[in-house]
Order: structure tokens, then sequence, then C-alpha cells
């Protein structure tokens, strides 16, 4: 018996059925002791293959996202902000703006939860089928700027061309030359209408033109980001100070 089950099992491998191969055994063991009929064993057989599949899909997401930490919605402290009320909080976990590719700006001093929130976001749409990519502004203005000759960047580039939610951390943290401008409006054209960006700022968009060296690039780049934008102000405390931890 134990012969023929070694059989299936490299029979489901040809078949690319690597899930159900691996949790043959055990699902056999559970049909013997629960007296599966056919069809409740054939219902176990496809569920599990397709539950393993779609977790070791999440995973694949979530390693392409990049995300520097794992934060989920849950662990968004939604009582501690004033920009946002429950009901806000959970049209945006719906996603549907991300269908429309709707672009979000959290705006806000270091520490208001920003990058937390859009990782959330960001966790939200992974586990419900979205291609996502997490760059910081420096890591991404790097990545345009070595594009041509570097094989590292080309790959990632394309990666972030080719995912639904782009999410940029700490723009216009500092200035930007008009190259590096020009290779940004570039991107943000290339992703107009086709995929949603989330930005993190603790400058409003009225400051963003003053640290580019071209008024007009600015322009160009800010009239695609805000045709389908929704801005949320997050002026609340840091709360790396409010839950700072000490030595002593």
């Amino acid at each position: 018996m134990s012969k023929s089950v070694v059989e299936i099992q490299q029979a489901f491998k040809q078949l690319r059925l690597a899930e159900t191969a691996e949790g043959l055994p055990s699902l056999l063991r559970k049909a013997e002791q629960s007296s599966w009929t056919y069809l409740e064993f054939l219902e176990q057989l496809t569920s599990m293959e397709i539950q393993k599949r779609e977790e070791k899909s999440i995973e694949k997401r979530l390693k392409w996202a990049r995300f520097p930490m794992h934060k989920s919605l849950q662990d968004f402290k939604i009582e501690e902000q004033q920009a946002l009320t429950a009901r806000q909080l959970s049209q945006l976990k719906e996603l549907s703006w991300l269908e429309q590719a709707f672009n979000l700006i959290l705006l806000g001093p270091p520490g208001a939860g920003k990058t937390m929130l859009a990782i959330g976001l960001g966790m939200e749409a992974i586990q419900k089928g979205f291609q996502v990519y997490f760059v910081t502004m420096g890591e991404l203005i790097h990545l345009l700027k070595t594009e041509e000759f570097t094989h590292k960047s080309q790959v990632q580039l394309k990666r972030l061309k080719a995912s639904d939610l782009v999410i940029i951390d700490d723009i216009m943290y500092m200035a930007m030359d008009v190259r590096e401008a020009n290779l940004f409006f570039q991107l943000v054209n290339q992703l107009y209408e086709q995929s949603s960006i989330i930005l993190t700022s603790n400058r409003s968009p009225e400051e963003w033109t003053e640290l580019v060296g071209n008024e007009g690039i600015m322009t160009a780049i800010l009239d695609r980001l805000l045709h389908r934008m929704e801005v949320i102000h997050m002026n609340n405390d840091s709360h790396r100070i409010k839950y700072q931890q000490r030595i002593f």
C-alpha cells in the first residue's frame, strides 16, 4: 500500500501538484479515520492544493513587496488618530480605490504612523491578490539613476512597474536635481492610471516644487499624481516618542 501511495505522489508531482503529493499520506489517514466518501476525499484534496498554492503565492508577493517590516492594519491604532475615522479606515481596507487606480498621499511629521498605515494597506492588498512594491524615495532615485547599466536595478524597476500598488516612502525628504526629477516624472507617467501609488511625506505637495530644480517638471508630476488622489493629514504626535523604550 505504501508503495502505491509513493507512486501516486510521483504522479501528482509530474502533474505539478506538489502540495497534493506532499499532503497525500496524512489526507489518506484522515479519510480512513473519518470514513469519507470519494466525493468528500476529492473535495479535501482539491481544497488543500488550492490553499497551499495561495499560501505560497502570498509568501511570494510578500517577498516581492520588500516591506521593511510586516505590520497589518490591526497594528494601526486608529483610536490614536485624528486624521482617520474607523469608517474611513474600513473604506480604505476595502481597496476599491486600488481597483480604480486612485493614489494616496499620507502627510505628517516623523512617527505619525504614515509608513505603518501604508504597509498595512499594502499587506491587505497582498492578501487580496494584488502585487505590491515598497521603496523609499532615496532607493527609488538610486534605482532610476542606475537602471541603464545595473541588472539589479532593471529587475527591481521591472517589478515595480508591474505592481498594482507602489508605495514610495519619505518622498521629498531632500531636494532633487533636474535629472532626478525628470527620471521620477517618467516613472510617474508610466504608472499613471495603470497602478495606484501611496506616497508618504512630511512636506505638503505645495512645498515639493521648492525642492526640485525645475518647476515645470514638478508641476507635471503633481498633475498626474493629484488627478485621482486622496490626501490624508496625519498630524498626531509621534508614536515612537509616545511608546519609547528606555534602559532605566
